[in-house]
């Protein structure tokens, strides 16, 4: 994979008064009236709880929701006017579920989506793929039922890697994985962006995740955005009684940890 650095500043991603309603009348409302920029090279971290439309604004991008009112644009392109599967392959998706096919060895699980866009993935590139979420070569050949959970998630974030996209999508992608495992994963994930210019969103409900890796938090409620902060504002007391009320939890857990070191 080329590595490119960062164009940071120019909006990359953009929502126009997004929303999305359920029920017969639009009486629920999941999302309402979302606009915001996401400059590119930046790494964004949606937190909320549950039920506040953080996973449901994320996946208006790749169109795996439709807005009810409002547009998306993904490069100053309406993504609804998108052939999805063209988007898809600009744009990698990581989720909880992983969902890797049980049926497939873990190289062909890395190589589906070039496959399905009529393309093929060499063994080079696949080992190449595997070696930036920091598993072995040899791993492409094994079944996924072989993996731990921690090896999984990575395979699903090499897949999300392989055509080469623009745009990073998280939900929750490290939510079912123990304490260990997931701050491994989520200092690779952090790595990558990094290292390949990546413009990455991550959905979660641990604000201490959010404020250890992205650098842009935004905090949702009842489907609208309450704060925008840095993580830096965030823990300097900023952004509200909602973000004070979820950065609470980190800090209480880090002075607890600071009064056990000095005994």
């Amino acid at each position: 994979m080329q590595e490119t650095p960062s164009r940071r500043g120019d909006a990359l991603l953009t929502f126009e008064r997004v929303e999305r309603r359920y029920g017969d009348a639009g009486e629920v409302v999941a999302v309402g009236g979302v606009s915001l920029e996401v400059a590119a090279g930046s790494f964004v971290a949606l937190v909320g709880a549950s039920g506040s439309g953080k996973s449901t604004l994320l996946k208006t991008v790749n169109t795996l929701v439709e807005p009810s009112a409002g547009r998306v644009l993904f490069a100053g392109e309406d993504v609804a006017e998108a052939k999805p599967a063209t988007l898809r392959r600009r744009i990698g998706y990581v989720f909880q579920g992983i969902g890797l096919f049980p049926h497939m060895r873990v190289g062909e699980n890395i190589a589906i989506g070039p496959r399905l866009a009529g393309e093929s993935l060499s063994e080079q590139r696949i080992a190449e793929l595997l070696g930036l979420v920091e598993l072995d070569a040899d791993m492409a050949e094994r079944m996924p039922d072989e993996l731990s959970g921690g090896q999984r998630q990575r395979v699903g974030v090499a897949r999300a890697l392989a055509g080469d996209p623009e745009l990073l999508l998280m939900d929750e992608p490290f939510g079912a994985l123990d304490p260990i495992t997931r701050d491994a994963l989520g200092d690779t994930v952090r790595g990558l962006h990094d290292r390949l210019g990546l413009t990455t969103v991550m959905v979660t409900h641990d604000m201490a995740e959010a404020l250890l890796l992205s650098d842009r938090v935004l905090v949702m409620d009842a489907g609208r955005i309450v704060a925008d902060e840095s993580p830096h504002a965030l823990l300097a007391g900023e952004g509200g009684e909602i973000a004070q009320g979820l950065v609470a939890v980190p800090r209480e857990q880090a002075e607890k940890l600071a009064r056990m070191e000095r005994g």
